[in-house]
């Protein structure tokens, strides 16, 4: 099965609605289970540069600010909509969404005892 591992940082308190909205642009990879991802709380940085236009930030000067990551798996079908949505909801004018290539673990492991 082709699939990917989407990753994405969004802004601190805005991850559930994230996740939430992407829930009906993919199919689950998991057989039995929907709304499966995983995020954790991070820090990011970035500098605004001329002729950008930011969320949050001033040009030319560094910007911290608590994130959370989000990372979930996709078949490949849904990974062209995941991202479009993505884009189009994302508070930031450059949000970082990453696409990975993902060996499922059922494609790895054997399951029938042997």
């Amino acid at each position: 099965m082709e699939a990917y591992k989407i990753g994405v940082t969004v802004p601190l308190g805005t991850e559930h609605e994230m996740m939430d909205t992407l829930d009906g642009y993919f199919s689950p990879l998991y057989p039995g289970y929907d709304h499966v991802y995983s995020w954790w709380e991070t820090e990011g940085s970035w500098r605004p540069l001329e002729g950008s236009h930011p969320h949050q930030g001033e040009i030319g000067r560094i910007e911290r600010a608590r994130e959370v990551r989000i990372e979930f798996a996709v078949h490949a079908r849904d990974a062209p909509a995941v991202v479009r949505r993505i884009a189009e909801v994302h508070p930031f004018e450059e949000p970082a969404i990453d696409v990975i290539p993902l060996i499922p673990w059922k494609d790895v492991a054997v399951l029938d005892g042997s």
